[in-house]
């Protein structure tokens, strides 16, 4: 590859070697004339010559095009000039490029094309290569991670019937042959969860998850988790698991556990800050938010505090909207945000010390979330009675709820151990690693209006 020839130029100098890859720039001079040949690893200089390689075969390879695919051999030599090149004593077109590529890619306008034409913007610009090549390496640390700590990775659906586990707005789907209403997946929760169940007792899944919902910086309506599950464990323990993780990805796609985001210097080395999310609340706004009465008076603190929320809010999506605002834009170290109000927490378990807030956490990092966490709800009566009082919520206008699944409370039963949950978004931490302004920056193909 062009790379690997100029790093190990001293010991293969004067070889006869082939090398293929994408022409980016030509230049003739007289009788001789060089290209500037790409591929994944790198570029490397080719060197022609007229009297090398016959009049017919110099004259056509003057003719290349920017972005053309070709083949060469050639000796490798360094020029007078010091540049490691293939002297060419042959070559062969082996893809014509028919459309020119882009002498430069900036501005507004072009920032949506290169989201529209990702083949064209990873041809011509290395960051976003390394952009992706980081993301790789991230995804491959967490699996190696998870698996040195005997997690076994596993697949489930992405077609169910019930779109439960999330509070978000499903993608519906109609399976023809058994007359079947689906849903593309939410979360994968309650599926891992029914695996702790049976037994598997670590269990972990990287995948997509669709909720339709809106697209900004740090939302697109397809993109990438993690979740991992782990019975005898609570969210103390999935809280060590956590930053462990996160900063042995980072070390493995970086090189360190130091990053640069929206200007910002951000250490992702353990340990954490731990915040409680009532205590923040209450420095935010002066109010013990799980002393608010009803919902008029949580929407009521949001005005008061200069947060818009929607007139039939209730008092726990007050509650979300306060953090939004108000709590997580300060949160720029990484940060446990903990223990929730026990309504915006329907699938976790309660605090034994305080049961009016769950045993949970979302790891805050740059002023977003990069997931949730919580220690399991494993009641079966419990849950049952929370997933009936989402849908009363959703009879009220709220249709990101947690959906009833009957069958996942039939498997807890049977009886599902103390567990400890996590989920990251893959996506959400690659724009972290990278550095990135938006998460379409981290997704090789974002969802996109239809270009009028």
């Amino acid at each position: 590859m062009a790379g690997d020839l100029v790093r190990d130029f001293e010991a293969r100098q004067g070889n006869h070697v082939r090398v293929a890859g994408r022409v980016m720039g030509l230049r003739g001079h007289g009788k001789a004339a060089f290209a500037d040949l790409q591929d994944r690893s790198g570029h490397i200089q080719i060197y022609a010559r007229v009297d090398k390689l016959g009049e017919p075969a110099f004259a056509g390879f003057l003719e290349l095009d920017r972005g053309d695919h070709v083949g060469v051999e050639g000796v490798l030599m360094r020029t007078r000039r010091g540049e490691v090149s293939v002297e060419a004593d042959g070559w062969t077109m082996l893809a014509k490029g028919l459309r020119p590529l882009p002498e430069k890619w900036h501005g507004l306008r072009d920032v949506e094309q290169r989201y529209r034409r990702r083949y064209v913007d990873l041809i011509v610009n290395a960051d976003v290569r390394e952009a992706f090549t980081v993301r790789a390496r991230m995804v491959t640390a967490m699996r190696r991670f998870l698996d040195e700590r005997g997690f076994i990775e596993v697949d489930t659906p992405v077609l169910t019937p019930i779109a439960s586990g999330a509070a978000a707005r499903p993608f519906a789907t109609h399976h023809n042959a058994l007359g079947l209403d689906l849903h593309l997946r939410i979360a994968t929760e309650l599926y891992l969860k029914r695996l702790i169940v049976g037994g598997m007792e670590r269990v972990y899944e990287i995948g997509r998850v669709f909720r339709n919902e809106g697209v900004s910086w740090r939302h697109n309506p397809e993109f990438t988790m993690l979740e991992v599950y782990q019975a005898y464990a609570d969210y103390e323990d999935i809280m060590r698991l956590t930053e462990d993780m996160v900063a042995d990805a980072a070390r493995a796609a970086i090189g360190t556990t130091k990053v640069a985001f929206r200007g910002h210097e951000i250490e992702l080395a353990p340990p954490w800050r731990r915040l409680s999310m009532i205590a923040a609340l209450r420095e935010a706004t002066g109010v013990d938010v799980l002393d608010l009465p009803s919902d008029e008076a949580a929407r009521e603190l949001a005005r008061a505090r200069g947060v818009d929320v929607e007139p039939a809010a209730t008092r726990g999506q007050v509650i979300d909207e306060l953090v939004d605002h108000l709590v997580l834009p300060s949160l720029i170290q990484p940060t446990f945000l903990m223990d929730h109000p026990l309504e915006i927490s329907p699938l976790a378990r309660p605090r034994p010390d305080n049961p009016r807030v769950a045993a949970r956490f979302e790891p805050i990092v740059g002023g977003f979330e990069l997931g949730n966490a919580f220690t399991e709800l494993n009641d079966p009566d419990d849950q049952r009675q929370r997933f009936l009082e989402q849908a009363a919520e959703r009879t009220r206008g709220n249709d990101e709820v947690v959906a009833l699944d009957e069958d996942f409370v039939l498997a807890l039963e049977y009886g599902m151990p103390p567990t400890g949950g996590l989920g990251v978004g893959i996506d959400r931490l690659a724009m972290l690693l990278t550095g990135a302004e938006s998460i379409r920056d981290v997704i090789f193909f974002p969802l996109m209006r239809p270009e009028s």
